[in-house]
């Protein structure tokens, strides 16, 4: 019987060999499919994520959904009031179709308060990459121009920069990007110092790649997703910044529907109709609110240590 079973072994090792090799290869998961798979897991991101895209959406379709002209108004049909036949979000002051203009708004609402947030990352990643890989002198004259936009406050940088431009569009994007830029190349710059020194950066160095193969290849890839984590979180502020600059007069100029203009417009009727004075800022409210959820569950998201 011991020697029965002494001859199976072999038989059974083989067989669980065979096994092995005629089961298939699992594929490792990369790290950006894990960070896909993690927020798709998060609900309020995922939540977050739809709101955003509907408001997206309802703005880039708004020649298409059958709205009413948000530049035609009437002084007869004023002021009316949520659900109202016609009109399911009421009327301005000017009588005109609240629903119209605020999708419509919504499209240079957003193009103001994110664009500025793409060109400050590109322009401050970029800084802080250079800055933060090269070190010494010009690291030192990067950052120390930086500080001094650190002695104004975002607010009152972004209003004095479009104060001295001019009202309108072009001139709100260019003053948000400058109060943008210093807080984005900080942080591009910090990551970068603490990457620049790693072993993988030290083997490029000894095969003889130069410094902007370093960091474009090396060094670019491994710092980026922090610094996009903190951007996604700039466009919350950068809304409300965009929102407060065209409430002041200095962004768009009527009749153009923004919800910071349209608030502007709308605060001498809030006391005869506030709910429809409130809706303006109700979207501010709902994107910004998003955003930072969103960024939120991007960051969790990318921590590798859960």
């Amino acid at each position: 019987m011991e020697i029965a079973a002494m001859s199976e072994l072999p038989l059974s090792a083989a067989t669980a060999d065979a096994a092995l090799q005629a089961a298939p290869a699992t594929k490792a998961r990369g790290y950006w499919a894990t960070v896909g798979r993690r927020i798709r897991r998060d609900k309020v991101s995922m939540a977050c994520a739809l709101v955003l895209l509907l408001i997206f959406l309802s703005a880039i379709l708004a020649p298409w959904l059958g709205l009413e002209d948000p530049y035609k108004g009437s002084m007869i049909r004023r002021l009316r009031h949520i659900g109202t036949a016609g009109y399911p979000l009421g009327t301005d002051e000017l009588g005109r179709d609240m629903l119209a203009r605020l999708i419509y708004g919504g499209r240079l609402s957003l193009v103001i308060g994110i664009l500025p947030v793409i060109l400050a990352f590109c322009i401050g990643t970029s800084l802080g990459l250079v800055a933060g890989y090269v070190g010494g002198k010009l690291n030192t004259a990067i950052m120390r121009t930086i500080d001094v936009f650190y002695a104004f406050p975002s607010v009152l940088l972004a209003i004095a920069i479009s104060g001295a431009l001019g009202a309108g569009i072009l001139n709100s994007i260019v003053s948000l990007t400058v109060v943008f830029v210093p807080q984005i190349t900080r942080v591009a710059e910090s990551v970068t110092t603490g990457v620049r020194n790693m072993d993988f950066v030290e083997a490029a160095r000894a095969s003889g790649a130069g410094p902007f193969t370093i960091m474009r290849v090396h060094i670019l890839g491994n710092v980026l997703g922090a610094i996009f984590v903190y951007a996604t979180s700039l466009i919350s502020v950068s809304m409300i910044l965009a929102a407060g600059l065209s409430f002041l007069g200095l962004g768009t100029k009527p009749p153009e529907p923004e919800w910071g203009l349209m608030l502007n417009t709308l605060r001498t009727a809030i006391y005869v109709n506030p709910w429809v004075a409130a809706l303006p800022g109700a979207m501010i409210f709902a994107v910004s609110i998003c955003f930072n959820l969103l960024s939120d569950g991007l960051r969790s998201a990318m921590d590798i240590r859960n």
